[in-house]
């Protein structure tokens, strides 16, 4: 094919230009100046947590707020879920944001249950799984550590032991078996792991604030109920005795620091008792639990998020973990009945 002729000999090239932009004219629709902004009024503390859910927190914690706070089908939550669980039935990949790396973990599994124990699918074949993968991982006298030795080596938080050959804690042992007794879980790893929260619970002398927390998890559920309520009784002493709940936020210094936590990591009322129903609520008088409960709800930050009080050793665990305590802010709150809007 012949090529088309070019312009005549001796005429200057001209490139074709759109003739709009021979008169400066824009061939797309001119863009309007930015609106004045409208006067808004303080948004609600619900609507300022799902802000910082939906721009920072991971897809779970998602999840969980539109079936907490909207309505959401318990579906999804468990599709978000599954992302973490393993062949061998227990859960990993950072579950729990402080314990980094593929490998399932016993503190990963006891988080799992609490996320299926929320949305109502705690029982069945999916606690079946669970059972099993805690029956391999407990400890001779049928508890469940902390950790277990990872050999790939992944990272963990400075004060989370990973060890070879970890001992059974009342930690994880107590909020698991509680979550199973309460969805009425029925399995043969249960009955050991049941003696043993109630000697650990019933022998506590100077216990942990975190330890007092896994016990009430436990006793709030366990299936003898005056012996749980007489344990509950005696580990609430202790806990007034002992300083271990502020119960003057405005006097921090009246409380000391727990071992192994950073100055202002303390534990208040509403962390013993996220429901007025827990056995640990009658520690408290109703001013107490107040003064806790303001102090919580104050503790919503500018982003619409609550902090992590607790040690902050690099920075995506920590923005991770923002979006389960900003869960757990709203639910207690939620619970006591304090305005969320």
């Amino acid at each position: 094919m012949a090529p088309e002729p070019g312009p005549p000999a001796g005429t200057a090239f001209r490139p074709t230009v759109c003739p709009m932009a021979e008169t400066g004219a824009s061939p797309l629709p001119a863009i309007p100046p930015p609106a004045s902004p409208r006067a808004q009024g303080p948004r609600s503390p619900l609507a300022r947590a799902e802000h910082f859910v939906w721009l920072t927190a991971r897809v779970l914690e998602q999840r969980l707020f539109a079936h907490d706070f909207r309505g959401g089908d318990p579906g999804p939550v468990e599709t978000a879920l599954e992302a973490y669980r393993n062949d061998d039935g227990g859960y990993g990949h950072a579950l729990e944001p402080d314990l980094r790396g593929p490998a399932s973990q016993p503190l990963h599994t006891a988080h799992a249950l609490r996320v299926l124990d929320a949305v109502g699918r705690c029982g069945g074949q999916r606690a079946e799984r669970v059972c099993r993968y805690l029956t391999a991982v407990s400890t001779p006298d049928g508890a469940l550590p902390v950790t277990r030795a990872d050999r790939d080596g992944a990272p963990a938080a400075p004060f989370l032991p990973v060890v070879a050959d970890p001992p059974g804690e009342l930690l994880v042992t107590g909020p698991v078996v509680g979550l199973l007794h309460r969805n009425e879980v029925w399995h043969a790893w249960l009955f050991r792991a049941t003696d043993f929260c109630w000697q650990a619970a019933e022998s506590l002398g100077s216990p942990h604030p975190c330890e007092a927390r896994a016990a009430v998890a436990f006793l709030d559920t366990a299936p003898d109920r005056p012996r749980a309520r007489a344990a509950a009784d005696r580990l609430g002493r202790l806990v007034r005795e002992q300083r271990l709940a502020v119960l003057d936020p405005d006097d921090l210094d009246a409380c000391p620091v727990p071992a192994g936590h950073t100055p202002g990591e303390h534990l208040f009322p509403h962390n013993y008792a996220r429901d007025p129903r827990s056995l640990a609520r009658a520690w408290f008088t109703d001013d107490e639990m107040a003064r806790s409960l303001d102090f919580l709800a104050a503790g919503q930050e500018d982003d619409g998020g609550w902090p992590v009080r607790r040690r902050r050793w690099a920075p995506v665990p920590a923005l991770e973990a923002r979006g389960r305590m900003t869960l757990e802010a709203l639910r207690t709150l939620r619970a006591y009945g304090r305005p969320l809007g």
